[in-house]
């Protein structure tokens, strides 16, 4: 398949015209014909036509300084706004929503000569971490029907991993690129805050959102970040750091001076021993390829679950308050049991006589998240975690249990906080042949660093080029 092949083998064979983007839009759409029935990603699929129209446009203006993604097929989370195309954010509250402008992300891949192709399934409002809370039906994983996608991009995750698309764009507020990557075997990117403009992604907690790519390999990522990093004056939180060459630093790493820690909070109780051995696995991977391993303590990972689900529902409550069926949209009824109880958390923590208790005691706490890690990277230059404590769960497990839908977040709502990268890409499965993801964390803006060891231990193994049986089948 023309779609297994990275983003620069891609724009190499397109520049030698060994092939076409009008290839490259048939084989996405013949697959999704084929296995997005039975997986569910797509909320809004793009038709075909228009499609190859664009296609043809882009073939016709190809030229030797294009841009590498120029002419790729490419998706969103429906959480983006895009000229002309429904942005749902998976939920009814906005059926037939249609957007006046686009999100900088978007307006940028669009510059770069990308294809969008769809609006990708989700979590409604980006609130949960399996795909299930959504009005358009769950997301199941391609390496196993039986089982979810994970969240809040799980649309995403399983069309790129079932090869029908080059790459995507996610959004993570606390694990929802991250958790999603390690369930489908992809490589997925939440960037420090403000790396990337949010201007036009309908937020679920402003000061947690982050804008990310999501790809088969960490180069992917890497081509992609370049694309859509910089400044934008439409987004006051918008980092002014210059964008650095991130695929051209690819090779640009001492492994003898880079130390990864291993912090052992993430791998005591509660941790599926299967990850636990994959991940150490990785480590000792690394250690081969002559990067120091040492094990560290950050004990206040212990309570991030706690902050994290007391500032994020808080920031929630605030920012969907704005949907009141009167200017657009259908009314606050239309909001899942999932949403409704966030926002009542929210609600509650941010309410007279209770702020102190709650949400002030959370930004403390919050405070000391940034401290942990702070005193984390004066021992080690990159934190290696797992992604998530256990495989994918079966359809309805997680859904039915609110407590065990927010365990699943244990390790990654702690970066969001700090605004810290942090990288996930596949490093193993289970004996069962479901998908296992760990990732790399590092001080902000150190997305360079995060991808030179990943792209390192890339080169070694495979895991990232095992697809899923169902495409074969199809």
């Amino acid at each position: 398949m023309l779609l297994d092949k990275t983003i620069a083998e891609l724009a190499k064979g397109l520049r030698n015209k060994e092939f076409t983007s009008v290839d490259l839009i048939e084989e996405c759409y013949q697959t999704i014909n084929q296995v997005n029935p039975k997986i569910n990603a797509f909320i809004t699929l793009i038709k075909k036509p228009d499609v190859l129209k664009i296609a043809l446009q882009r073939d016709a203006q190809r030229t030797s300084s294009s841009s590498p993604l120029h002419g790729l097929p490419f998706i969103l989370k429906d959480t983006y706004n895009t000229k002309g195309i429904l942005t749902s954010a998976a939920s009814h509250v906005l059926n037939g929503h249609i957007s006046q402008y686009n999100a900088t992300v978007y307006q940028k891949l669009l510059d770069a000569g990308a294809i969008l192709i769809g609006k990708m399934n989700m979590d409604a409002w980006g609130h949960g971490a399996t795909n299930e809370n959504t009005d358009y039906k769950p997301v199941k994983n391609p390496y196993d029907t039986s089982r979810v996608a994970g969240g809040s991009s799980g649309g995403n995750a399983a069309a790129i991993a079932a090869r029908m698309a080059v790459f995507g764009i996610g959004e993570d507020t606390g694990g929802s690129i991250r958790n999603p990557a390690s369930w489908n075997n992809i490589t997925g990117l939440k960037v420090t805050y403000g790396r990337v403009s949010r201007y036009g992604c309908i937020a679920y907690a402003s000061s947690f959102d982050t804008v990310g790519p999501m790809g088969k390999t960490v180069e992917d990522c890497a081509l992609v970040l370049e694309t859509i990093a910089g400044k934008d004056p439409y987004d006051a939180t918008n980092s002014p750091h210059p964008v650095p060459p991130y695929f051209e630093e690819l090779l640009n790493i001492s492994s003898k001076d880079t130390v990864i820690g291993l912090p052992k909070e993430c791998f005591s109780e509660g941790l599926d021993l299967e990850i636990k051995k994959s991940t150490e696995v990785a480590a000792k991977e690394l250690e081969s390829l002559g990067f120091r391993i040492k094990e560290i303590s950050m004990p206040m990972l212990t309570y991030g679950l706690a902050v994290y689900y007391l500032i994020a529902p808080s920031e929630t409550s605030s920012n969907l308050g704005r949907y009141d069926g009167i200017r657009y949209g259908l009314g606050r009824e239309y909001f899942t049991p999932e949403t409704r109880r966030r926002i009542m958390v929210g609600t509650y923590a941010l309410s007279a006589g209770y702020y102190d208790a709650y949400y002030k005691k959370a930004q403390q706490g919050r405070t000391l998240f940034i401290k942990e890690y702070e005193k984390a990277f004066t021992q080690c230059d990159v934190l290696l975690m797992p992604v998530t404590p256990h495989p994918p769960t079966r359809l309805g497990k997680a859904v039915d249990d609110p407590m065990q839908n927010l365990l699943i977040d244990v390790y990654t709502v702690t970066q969001n906080p700090v605004g810290v990268p942090s990288l996930a890409l596949p490093c193993g499965f289970t004996a069962t042949g479901l998908p296992i993801g760990m990732q790399l964390v590092g001080k902000m803006f150190t997305e360079s660093l995060l991808f030179q060891v990943g792209h390192a231990y890339q080169q070694v193994t495979d895991w990232h080029k095992r697809k899923p049986n169902l495409i074969e089948a199809a």
